[in-house]
């Protein structure tokens, strides 16, 4: 019942949030920086109303005016909610190409420039982490990424795929490793059924712009996921 009753909020703050940062984004120079904005609250009210619970560590690691590129586990649909409630930063998402045509919320995460990526195309894939490569540096912000490629099944954490990391190297952002806490534990993956966790959002200092190159980029991969496994293991 009381995932029913996240999944109304989320349609409901969707639709009228959506709607108001979409209209209000068309006068804005910086387009879909209101929307940022709107994703934030959007996810707060969303944790609230479902009565979760969360805090974050680690924010003192960061410049308050600075973009970053955000790389986590992926341990539950949780996870979105609580990054874009937890970093108080214009955040846009990589995400698979399936969103793109939800109704609302397609035509919402679009407006807000959010990068999708055809994970069965690798063609597909690698034009549109170009096309964002070019966005971010016309446009500087923070991008949410999940280098697993999907959620985990079991709770325990897979292996970190190259490809969107890229974005930090060919940028020159700073990525910032981040650990979702509990978020596996309240609701599984399939899972109808969420249980009383407080989940938290914790993160690592950044990785400076320039500490690896494209064809160091798999050692950039294993380099985040420890940083991710060992805020992980923080009592």
């Amino acid at each position: 019942m009381r995932y029913i009753w996240i999944l109304f909020n989320t349609v409901v703050w969707t639709t009228l949030l959506g709607f108001f940062g979409i209209v209000v984004s068309i006068f804005e120079p910086r387009r879909g920086r209101t929307l940022g904005y709107c994703a934030n609250l959007w996810a707060k009210l969303i944790l609230f109303f479902g009565g979760v619970k969360y805090s974050v560590k680690g924010l003192e690691f960061l410049k308050s005016d600075g973009s970053y590129i955000f790389a986590g586990n992926h341990a539950s649909g949780l996870d979105i909610l609580l990054a874009f409630a937890g970093l108080p930063y214009w955040v846009v998402s990589i995400a698979k190409i399936e969103l793109k045509s939800i109704p609302v919320l397609g035509w919402v995460m679009r407006a807000a420039g959010h990068i999708f990526v055809d994970r069965g195309r690798q063609d597909q894939a690698l034009k549109s982490l170009k096309i964002a490569r070019e966005s971010l540096i016309k446009m500087p912000r923070s991008v949410l990424l999940f280098p697993e490629g999907t959620r985990t099944k079991d709770g325990s954490l897979g292996q970190f795929k190259r490809g969107g990391l890229i974005l930090a190297v060919e940028t020159e952002i700073p990525i910032v490793p981040v650990a979702f806490v509990n978020t596996f534990e309240m609701l599984e993956k399939g899972s109808w059924t969420m249980k009383n966790h407080r989940i938290e959002l914790r993160l690592s200092k950044p990785i400076p712009p320039g500490t690896y190159t494209n064809e160091t980029r798999r050692e950039l991969a294993n380099h985040v996921r420890n940083e991710v496994q060992k805020l992980l293991k923080q009592n």
